[in-house]
């Protein structure tokens, strides 16, 4: 329940909101009608869209394998994440995702429109999901790097929401996923498992709350207790 004593308390990061990071992605969508470069804008699109809606790291991103996306698990699907951060050093943490807040369907339209843009052999052991322009020496696409999906969305955020140009990163993503889950309903311990942490206390961190939530909590808590005051005069 709670971390170790002696860990640094880790920076805030308040995330955008919903409206912005809603406009984020509409501004990008429309721009891979344009853009020169249509497979390298999609797969940042995507994998900033993987970080928003289930809270993945970007470097859990990179590493996926096309392979580990697992449809026939639970009723979205789940992603099999290898190389989760482990826990004060102990090494990486394997954990299943599913796919679910939207990202079953994000994961189907780039695998059966975009992939094949990079490669032509799904079956191929080892290919990555998000694949770099880049090739090997057989041919095959490399693995994208960290620094690419982070300068796409750095470079989509300058366009597309600028108020947040230079501040969102794909940290800040994971913050917005995990509060965005908390306030549509989702329990801390199912945040905390989708997330990868091993302290709650850590998940805590991740959960800002936007508009006026406690306000509205501690306004309903004084009715209540106005109405068993009443019940008690009556």
């Amino acid at each position: 329940m709670n971390k170790p004593r002696g860990r640094k308390q880790a920076a805030l990061r308040i995330p955008p909101t919903d409206a912005e990071v809603a406009a984020l992605f509409a501004g990008w969508r429309e721009e891979l009608l344009t853009c020169r470069k249509f497979a390298p804008t999609a797969r940042n699109f995507v994998a900033a869209k993987l970080m928003s809606e289930v809270g993945l790291r970007v470097n859990e991103v990179r590493c996926l394998d096309l392979a580990d996306v697992k449809w026939e698990l639970g009723r979205f699907g789940k992603l099999h994440v290898r190389v989760g951060k482990g826990a004060r050093g102990s090494g990486p943490r394997e954990r299943m995702v599913p796919l679910i807040n939207g990202a079953d369907r994000t994961l189907r339209w780039f695998i059966e429109d975009v992939w094949a843009h990079f490669d032509d052999n799904h079956t191929r052991p080892g290919a990555p999901l998000f694949p770099s322009e880049r090739k090997n020496t057989d041919g095959t696409c490399k693995r994208i790097g960290d620094d690419a999906l982070r300068t796409g969305l750095a470079e989509a955020a300058a366009v597309h929401l600028p108020t947040w140009a230079d501040r969102l990163t794909p940290h800040v993503m994971r913050h917005f996923c995990a509060s965005q889950l908390y306030l549509s309903g989702l329990d801390l311990i199912s945040i905390q498992e989708l997330l990868g942490h091993s302290w709650i206390a850590s998940t805590l961190n991740y959960v800002h709350v936007h508009r006026t939530r406690i306000d509205d909590a501690w306004i309903a808590g004084q009715q209540r207790a106005a109405r068993r005051l009443e019940g008690m005069l009556s």
